[in-house]
């Protein structure tokens, strides 16, 4: 009898505790953001920061690329849709029905092997190089070594806004292809001619920038705009944000997270731009 009253009686605390924990996470909130891998450090560490001060909310935060990101929060996948580009400068997205939140800016930097022997080119001889009309360093003073492409993937927001300032809206010539700004970086640096190009938040010193005509790959030069290759950082809405998703792009858009969090990862706040470029790359402010 004693047994049998001890085993309901502990029945009976699971069944409280478990439906007491069903309540708690009930509670809970939490949203997903898909898209680009230039952005996502940045959003994964303001998710952190922000689960940290609002408990039982969270952000769920994944790569995959600009355009997938911009498919998703079209099709009411994800809350969020996390891009390099603008949504009308994709095929197949309305962007009508999407709501633009523009949280910070990113240079791009074309980077090479560190034995290559070039840290300066102009804009046409890279142009060249990735329509395949260059296909050895020493035609641009360098090496006797070939020139090895690594082309990011197709939905890849670097490689579009790459290809639309340095290629003229070329597309690459085919070669290997990566979507991971990471992996992008290793084999650069692994691969002996290799080229290709990331945001200056993943530059390390395993690889070498190349400064084009003379301009440094800096915060500076693009804040001016004389460094051409870069873009907005953008978390699309379908339609105005609402709940969670408002709090969350309110909060990275603080001045707080602006100023001590975006700099410090490698991006460009909004507010320190001098310069202001709408969908089709005109100067409008």
């Amino acid at each position: 009898m004693l047994k049998k009253t001890k085993l309901l009686l502990t029945i009976t605390f699971t069944v409280f505790f478990v439906s007491g924990c069903s309540k708690w996470i009930d509670k809970g909130e939490s949203i997903t953001a898909v898209g680009s891998s230039a952005l996502q450090p940045l959003v994964e560490t303001v998710a952190e920061e922000f689960q940290t001060q609002n408990p039982g909310k969270f952000v769920n935060v994944q790569g995959g690329g600009s355009g997938t990101g911009l498919s998703q929060v079209q099709s009411g996948a994800v809350e969020i849709g996390n891009s390099d580009l603008f949504a009308e400068e994709k095929k197949g997205i309305d962007a009508s029905v999407l709501v633009d939140h523009r949280v910070a800016v990113v240079g791009i930097t074309p980077i090479v092997n560190k034995n290559v022997g070039v840290q300066d080119i102009s804009l046409e001889n890279l142009k060249d190089i990735f329509l395949g009309k260059i296909t050895n360093w020493k035609e641009v003073g360098g090496n006797d070594q070939e020139i090895v492409l690594l082309n990011r993937a197709s939905g890849s927001g670097s490689r579009s806004t790459f290809e639309n300032w340095v290629l003229e809206g070329q597309s690459a010539k085919s070669a290997q292809e990566q979507d991971s700004s990471g992996m992008v970086r290793q084999i650069v640096s692994s691969t002996p001619g290799a080229i290709s190009y990331i945001a200056f938040s993943f530059v390390t010193d395993e690889v070498q920038t190349l400064s084009i005509d003379g301009v440094l790959p800096s915060d500076e030069n693009v804040i001016s705009n004389d460094w051409i290759i870069w873009s907005y950082e953008h978390m699309y809405t379908k339609g105005e944000p609402e709940g969670l998703a408002k709090e969350f792009i309110s909060y990275i858009l603080t001045d707080d997270v602006q100023e001590n969090v975006v700099g410090d990862l490698g991006y460009i706040p909004i507010t320190q731009m001098e310069v202001e470029r709408d969908w089709q790359g005109n100067i409008v402010g």
